[in-house]
């Protein structure tokens, strides 16, 4: 995932290297709140606007009273792109720091590396990030948006734009699987088909024989759920061939990392996404929220997705831990189980019981001038992919990752 972070970061990273954290008293009454990120090495893109966002909901909720009266102490550690990190940290968070809740990971490798580590310490849990559903856990609530969210959107929209034959590109591991799976899915709901699905190794850079097999196929459209700094190489070399101007292409991934700002207008403009968050949201929420962010950070260019999702996770374990009146896991659990909801800068997120997954507003998006311009919002959606395989309120010790069949 090797993007090109000066001329995406360099006016955020000058910037934010000169704001200095305010401190918040040690103390054995504060919360403490341990956050485990990639804040360095390849995957930094990602993980140095959450770090950012766990800093600001922090600072909110301290500068509003705390939670039960008590401060919130942040208690970070860098994994450095290093899967082994975040079980040595993960330990180090739960065994001698004694934290209260965790948020962290980005990739679900990290994710799988400390779930078994903070389940067995009875270390409450948010996975904030977008990724391939299917975790059945009680100790984790996962606050990204899964596949079938975006697919039972993207797919029917951008069939109805541009046609109903698709050629679909992803990654080869499980996220590019599953959601060619329910592009599929959804496909065949909405009377198209997926002429060809090809899977790529995440170090692929090379796309120019698959070019020439899209052009032999002549679809539709693409649909593109690639993954990372060498298959962002893919929409450079679809541009030079031209192909941008003659086949439309829609992505699960482009913009989630900022790429769409990496990409020049002539390689990114019309690309057509759904997430649940652009800068260009035109809602009270978000604005108040960029204008805290620029506050703080200096600018928001590099704020995306995944740094807005762990914003909004902090918020809503605030919301549990505030309806239990307690930092108790189990009273907190259930608090969060009952319905609690956050404004977000998303629009209202809440989540669901059976499965500890996001209920969240979407937005269909277009590229354009290297912004997110949003072409249509619709309502909640829930994260029926895992509500498929996964019932808590039934099943409690559930605990595993179930491959969701479709």
């Amino acid at each position: 995932m090797k993007l090109n972070r000066r001329t995406l970061l360099k006016g955020a990273a000058a910037s934010a290297a000169s704001i200095a954290m305010p401190q918040v008293v040690m103390g054995a009454d504060n919360i403490k709140v341990g956050s485990i990120i990639d804040t360095s090495g390849i995957f930094d893109l990602y993980g140095k606007p959450m770090d950012k966002a766990v800093t600001l909901a922090i600072e909110e909720i301290n500068e509003s009273g705390g939670l039960l009266g008590r401060q919130l102490e942040k208690i970070d550690y860098d994994t450095q792109s290093d899967m082994a990190l975040y079980t040595q940290y993960a330990k180090k968070l739960t065994r001698s720091d004694k934290v209260d809740v965790v948020h962290g990971g980005i990739l679900s490798a990290s994710r799988e590396a400390i779930r078994p580590t903070l389940r067995k310490s009875k270390t409450l849990y948010f996975y904030n990030v977008q990724y391939e559903g299917g975790v059945c856990d009680r100790n984790i609530f996962c606050t990204g948006i899964t596949p079938a969210q975006q697919a039972e959107v993207l797919v029917p929209e951008t069939m109805e734009r541009w046609g109903k034959k698709i050629y679909t590109l992803a990654a080869d591991y499980n996220y590019g699987h599953i959601t060619a799976k329910w592009i599929q899915h959804y496909a065949k709901e909405n009377g198209g088909e997926v002429v060809q699905t090809d899977f790529f190794p995440l170090d692929v850079a090379d796309f120019g024989a698959t070019i020439a097999k899209i052009q032999d196929a002549a679809p539709d459209m693409i649909m593109s759920a690639l993954v990372g700094g060498a298959h962002l190489s893919f929409y450079r070399q679809w541009a030079a061939a031209g192909m941008n101007k003659k086949i439309p292409m829609a992505s699960t991934t482009m913009g989630v990392g900022n790429e769409h700002v990496v990409l020049t207008r002539e390689e990114g403009d019309g690309i057509m996404m759904v997430y649940s968050y652009s800068k260009e949201l035109d809602t009270p929420e978000n604005k108040a929220f960029l204008s805290k962010w620029d506050a703080r950070f200096g600018n928001s260019d590099d704020l995306h997705e995944l740094a807005v999702a762990t914003y909004q996770g902090m918020h809503l374990w605030a919301e549990g831990v505030r309806k239990a009146d307690s930092i108790d896991r189990e009273k907190v659990i259930e608090a969060l189980e009952s319905g609690v909801s956050f404004d977000a800068p998303t629009g209202k997120i809440s989540l669901d019981a059976k499965t500890h997954h996001a209920v969240t507003s979407v937005h269909l998006i277009e590229v354009g001038d290297q912004k997110m311009n949003v072409v249509k919002s619709f309502g909640e959606r829930q994260p029926v992919d895992t509500q498929g395989v996964c019932d808590l309120e039934a099943n409690p010790d559930d605990n595993q990752q179930y491959e969701i069949s479709i």
